[in-house]
C-alpha cells in the first residue's frame, strides 16, 4: 500500500506491506459552528466555579495571559470574547494583555496585529513578557519541588488574573495550556531553567499526555496554584487549528477537562510496541529544521520497542539550524549516552540542551534514521544519526533485520497525533 507522509510542502509517498503495517493519523474533528458562542458559553458556564463576570468588580485591574506567536492559539477570537464579557465592569485602560513568551523573543507590532487583530492592539495595552529583564519580575518565593519563582510583575500586581491558551499534547510537559500560561509563560529565566532542568526533563514521566506524576507539570501546577489565577480559558483545536471545544473556570479542574478532550482528539492508543516506526514532523513549516523534528522522533519513541528503528522524514531546509547552541551541543560528546551524562553534570541547562537531552534519550535506546533534503550524511553522522535516501527501502531492510514477525507503524502527520501504549 502507498502512504503519503507530510514532508516539506510537497509530501513524500512510501510503500508498505499492509499485513505488517499500522497507520496512526489524525481523525478529522469538525470545528465549532459558532466559535464565538462556544467561547461565550465557556466564560458563562464554567467547568468549576462562578462565571467570569461574577469574579470581577468595578475598579479592578486585569492581566490576561496569552500565547506568543509560536503557538496557534486563536487569540483574535479568545481575547475579544474575554473583553466583551468584562464590558461595563472593567475599563479597558485597566487591562493589560501579557504575551507569555517564556524564553522566546517578543513579538513585533506587525506580529501582534496578526495575532490579536488591529482592534485589540489599538484598544488594549499589550506587553511582551521578558523573562531575562529583572525589572519586569517579582519574587514570589520557592514553590513545588524547590523551584525559585519569579513572575511578571504586571501579572502579580493585577487584581484579576486570566489565562487564555489552547491544550494539546506536549512532548515533555504532558499537555500545553492551563498553568503553563503562568509558568513558564510569564516566569523569569531562573524559574524556567529549574522547571526544565536535566532531572525533570530526563524523568520518563516527563512525556506526551502525562500530567500527574510528571515532575515538570507537577511544578508548573504548583506555581500557578500557589500564586493565583482568577479565571482560566482554554480551547482544543482540530488539525486545521479551528476551535472544537472551549473550557473555562477554576484553573486546575478546567485544564483537566480540556486535557481529557485533547487526549481523545490528538492521541491514539496502540496495544504493543513496534519494531519500526516511520514518523514526520508534520511537513512545512514544522519540519524546517532538525531541532523541531525532535518532536516527530519523540512521538515515534512512545511506541517503538527498545532497540527498534525510528525513521524520521523531515525536510530540514533550515538545517540544524545554525543559530543557537543546539548543533554544538550535539557534537560535543561521542555518543547519545555521553550527551546525557554531560548534561546531567551541568550546573544548569539551556533551552538548546533541553532539546538535545530529549533527542539523546531517544537515540540512546533506538536507532534513528533521518530522511532530509538539506542535511548531508556526514552532518547527520556527526550528531549520531543515520540518513536514508529511500524510506521505503530502509523500512524493508529494518523489518527484515527484526525478523519475520516484525511490525511497522507509520505516523504520516508525525506529532499531530500522538500514539501511546495500552498494553505490553
Amino acid at each position: 500500500m502507498k502512504v503519503r507522509l507530510a514532508y516539506g510542502e510537497s509530501g513524500l509517498v512510501i510503500e508498505a506491506d499492509p499485513a505488517r503495517t499500522t497507520v496512526v493519523e489524525p481523525v478529522h474533528h469538525e470545528a465549532a459552528g459558532d466559535p464565538v458562542a462556544v467561547l461565550r458559553r465557556a466564560l458563562r458556564e464554567p467547568v468549576a466555579g462562578p462565571p467570569l463576570r461574577e469574579r470581577v468588580r468595578r475598579g479592578q485591574t486585569v492581566a490576561i495571559s496569552a500565547c506568543d506567536g509560536t503557538r496557534p492559539q486563536p487569540r483574535e477570537l479568545m481575547i475579544p470574547a474575554v473583553l466583551a464579557e468584562l464590558d461595563g465592569v472593567i475599563d479597558l485602560d485597566d487591562v493589560v494583555v501579557l504575551v507569555a513568551t517564556g524564553t522566546h523573543r517578543g513579538n513585533s507590532d506587525a506580529e501582534l496585529r496578526q495575532m490579536f487583530g488591529d482592534e485589540v492592539v489599538d484598544s488594549v495595552r499589550i506587553v511582551n513578557h521578558d523573562g531575562r529583564d529583572r525589572d519586569q519580575l517579582a519574587w514570589l518565593g520557592v514553590h513545588g519541588d524547590g523551584v525559585p519563582v519569579w513572575l511578571n510583575r504586571q501579572w502579580v500586581d493585577a487584581d484579576v488574573k486570566i489565562t487564555t491558551g489552547f491544550v494539546e499534547p506536549h512532548f515533555f510537559a504532558g499537555f500545553s495550556g492551563g498553568p503553563k500560561l503562568v509558568a513558564p509563560g510569564l516566569a523569569g529565566l531562573d524559574t524556567v531553567l529549574v522547571l526544565h532542568d536535566a532531572a525533570r526533563i530526563g524523568d520518563p514521566r516527563a512525556t506526551w499526555g502525562v500530567i500527574d506524576g510528571n515532575p515538570v507539570h507537577d511544578d508548573v501546577r504548583a506555581i500557578a496554584d500557589a500564586t493565583g489565577v482568577t479565571f482560566a480559558l482554554d480551547v482544543v483545536l482540530n488539525r486545521d487549528k479551528d476551535i472544537v471545544a472551549a473550557f473555562g473556570g477554576d484553573l486546575l479542574p478546567m485544564h483537566a477537562a480540556a486535557c481529557a478532550t485533547a487526549k481523545r482528539i490528538a492521541m491514539q492508543p496502540v496495544e504493543a510496541p513496534f519494531d519500526v516506526v516511520v514518523t514526520t514532523n508534520s511537513g512545512f513549516p514544522l519540519d524546517q529544521n532538525l531541532y523541531q523534528s525532535v518532536k516527530g522522533m519523540s512521538a515515534a519513541h512512545q511506541i517503538v520497542r527498545p532497540g527498534g528503528t525510528i525513521i524520521c522524514a523531515a525536510e530540514c531546509r533550515d538545517g540544524f539550524p545554525d543559530h543557537g547552541d543546539y548543533r554544538s551541543v550535539l557534537v560535543s560528546a561521542a555518543s547519545p549516552q555521553g550527551l546525557l551524562d554531560q548534561i546531567a553534570r551541568s550546573a544548569e541547562t539551556t533551552p538548546d540542551q533541553w532539546q538535545v537531552q530529549i533527542q539523546a534519550r531517544i537515540q540512546a535506546t533506538s536507532r534513528v534514521v533521518m530522511h532530509t533534503g538539506f542535511l548531508t550524511d556526514s552532518e547527520l553522522h556527526a550528531v549520531h544519526l543515520e540518513q536514508t535516501a529511500d524510506v521505503t527501502a530502509s523500512v524493508a531492510e529494518s523489518l527484515a533485520a527484526a525478523g519475520p514477525d516484525a511490525r511497522l507503524c507509520i505516523l504520516p502527520e508525525g506529532p499531530q497525533t500522538i500514539p501511546y501504549l495500552t498494553g505490553g
